[in-house]
This record gives C-alpha cells, structure tokens and sequence, in this order.
C-alpha cells in the first residue's frame, strides 16, 4: 500500500507529494513534483523564516545605520568616561599661599573637588624658584583628604581660614549626579535600539545626552562661582588659584556628550540631511 503524508506550506495549504500514480498538470510536471519543487525551494515551514531587515523607514534598521550607530554611541562612551573621571577626583581647583607664608621650609597647598578636599605639605626646595605661590599639588609631599560634611551634617569646609558655600557646592554635586542618571537613560535608549533593531529609541538618547552635557558645563559653571565666593569669604590670607585638570575632562565630557546626541538625532531623522541640503544632481544633466 501507499502512504501519504501531508506537508504544510508557509500560506497555511497543505501540499500531497506526488505517488507512483501521480497525475501530470496542464503545464507537463505532476502536482507532486510541483510540491516537492515548492518544499525545495523553501516555500515551506521546513525552511524557517529568516528575520529580514528592513531600511530606517521602517521598524528596524540597515546594517549600515547599526554600525552607523555604534559609532555614535562610542562617542557618547567616551564622554561619559570623561565626565565619570573628572567627577571622581578632587583635582578641580587648586588653593596655593605664598611660599614664605608658612616658614621657609615647608609650604601647604589644597586642592578639592565636588566631594572631598585635600592639603598637601609640600617642600619650598621641591618647588620652582620662579614660582611666587606654593604648588602645585602634584608634586610629592605629606597628603591629608577628608570628604565634605556638606551631604551629612550640613557643615561648610574651612580652608586657609577661608569658608566655602554650601549651596553652591551641593547645588554642583546634584546636577553632576542627575547628568551622570541622564547618561545611564541614553545609554539604556541606544542598547534597546541595538538590541531590538527599532530607530525610535535614538530620540530619547538623544535628548538625554544633549540635556546631560548642558548640565555638566552648568555644574562647571555652578562649582566656578562656590570657588569665587570661597575667596571673597575671607581676605586675610592671599591666595592663589587655578582650576586644574578635572575641570579640563569635565569640559570635553559636556562637549563630547553634546556632539554624540546631536549624532543620535541626526540618526533618527527619517531623511538624510546631507541630501536635503546638498541634493545630488542627474547624471544626464
């Protein structure tokens, strides 16, 4: 006896394969045999469905615009790696008294940044002679750092008899820390885009990464005035100051941050500008 068995396509139509007794279609080749050419070519459910990838028009996205975008969103890594550096040291602004301040031996410098200060002692001999302040705090001597009671007690820091100003530093610290949330929401944005291939997401990162390089020039700015205020607080004790290179991370993180959003945005147009503004003329013409 012959046994049948049934086969189904992807449309949802079962197909018979052909028997011994198959009965030739008007175009010359059995039905069975234009089954099992069907099965072969990967009409079929056997085949599998490969996922397509449709152009920036659509849901997904090209290959191209992937890479496209991990250009991107490298760049935008590197300014957050920036901005994570600069706001982990305390090398924001350095405080530097005369070297004949002290005694002629030894001189103190400080240094501080949005969550701690330290004072250094440092050797006059260690210390350029064409230098008038003591400094600066990278050289070698004996180091003291202690973390600001601003987050705690509420208590402000006394430097060179000098008195800092708590809402200005606090007021620095929150908008690092909201910058720093607003850079995790746009790096969460553009891994769901990646990982589910839909373009949409590139608008949020963007707008979080252009809003969270604005904050971090404002907390530049914030952190300058608490420095200014710092020294109009007491004139007894002459000091000299320098913003330092934290504050040179801190402004290439926040321009960095900037330019990787406007990327993203750029990417989520559903055009390309460069075409719209320089459009390409026919070759006939």
């Amino acid at each position: 006896m012959w046994s049948t068995f049934f086969v189904t396509d992807e449309e949802g139509r079962t197909v018979v394969p052909a028997g011994p007794g198959a009965v030739a279609a008007p175009g010359g080749a059995p039905q069975g045999a234009g089954a099992m050419s069907t099965l072969m070519t990967g009409r079929s459910t056997f085949g599998g469905n490969k996922r397509r990838r449709t152009t920036s028009t659509g849901h997904a996205m090209s290959e191209a615009q992937e890479g496209k975008i991990k250009l991107a969103f490298f760049v935008a890594i590197v300014g957050v790696v920036l901005t994570v550096l600069g706001m982990g040291t305390e090398f924001w602004v350095e405080l530097s008294p005369p070297k004949s301040f002290y005694n002629n031996q030894t001189c103190l410098t400080a240094h501080y940044g949005l969550w701690k200060g330290c004072t250094k002692t440092l050797l006059v001999s260690d210390i350029d002679p064409e230098r008038e302040s003591c400094g600066p705090a990278e050289l070698h001597g004996e180091s003291n750092c202690t973390y600001f009671k601003f987050f705690t007690t509420g208590e402000n820091a006394v430097m060179f008899q000098k008195t800092t100003t708590k809402n200005l530093n606090v007021a620095a610290a929150m908008l690092a820390l909201f910058s720093l949330f607003l850079m995790v929401m746009g790096a969460i944005c553009i891994t769901m885009s990646l990982s589910k291939e839909i373009v949409f997401f590139l608008k949020p990162a963007s707008v979080c990464f252009i809003l969270s390089g604005l904050l971090v020039l404002v907390t530049l700015m914030v952190f300058q005035q608490s420095v200014l205020a710092l020294l109009a607080s007491d004139h007894t004790v002459p000091l000299h100051h320098a913003l330092s290179w934290s504050v040179s991370c801190i402004g290439c993180a926040g321009a960095v941050l900037i330019v990787g959003g406007v990327l993203f945005l750029l990417l989520a147009l559903p055009y390309s500008p460069w075409q719209r503004c320089l459009p390409q003329k026919d070759s006939s013409s």
